[in-house]
């Protein structure tokens, strides 16, 4: 049976009116050298992002996505490190976000939400290709844990092993 493409229109606190096309099925047809270790669903569900990110975009993904996220209260907006798997706080804020260039137009939350559209079947062509750049750069990290730290001792590095669970390297397994 033949993939059948789906157009998504989006309306959350950040986009509204905004519409892409799923061109791939869900989790699969990623360019080759694009290997996450973690879904988005995963992800999620352990904790990241000090549970505000994405709060207000549950209507777009599938709602297993978010049976088992780990989410601030509604009336917090800050984001909260108790929440997120190794409780520490490993994100910079948006506003440093855009000042370095990370957020395109078509994902204003940055590499998660991208993430998420891609792992739902989105493709966007050099848009993809600077994303995975940027997920391949973040390895580096896995190699400073790998060199500094007892194989899973994970009360070492939790500050680096949160911020590689936000681009869906698995670092409880280092």
């Amino acid at each position: 049976m033949a993939f059948k493409k789906k157009k998504i229109t989006v309306h959350d606190v950040m986009q509204k009116g905004y519409t892409y096309t799923l061109s791939e099925p869900v989790g699969k047809n990623f360019v080759k050298e694009f290997k996450p270790m973690l879904t988005p669903k995963q992800m999620l569900a352990l904790g990241v992002f000090g549970g505000v990110y994405m709060r207000d975009c549950v209507k777009e993904f599938p709602k297993e996505w978010f049976t088992k996220a780990k989410f601030a209260p509604k009336d917090i907006h800050k984001p909260d490190a108790k929440i997120n798997y190794f409780k520490v706080n490993a994100s910079q804020s948006l506003s440093v976000w855009k000042k370095k260039g990370w957020i395109s137009k078509d994902d204003p939350r940055g590499w998660f939400q991208w993430y998420c559209r891609y792992f739902l079947g989105r493709r966007l062509g050099d848009e993809d290709l600077r994303q995975i750049k940027r997920w391949k750069a973040i390895a580096r990290h896995a190699s400073q844990i790998a060199k500094s730290c007892r194989p899973t001792d994970l009360s070492c590095r939790p500050r680096q092993r949160q911020a590689l669970l936000h681009w869906a390297y698995d670092s409880r397994k280092i």
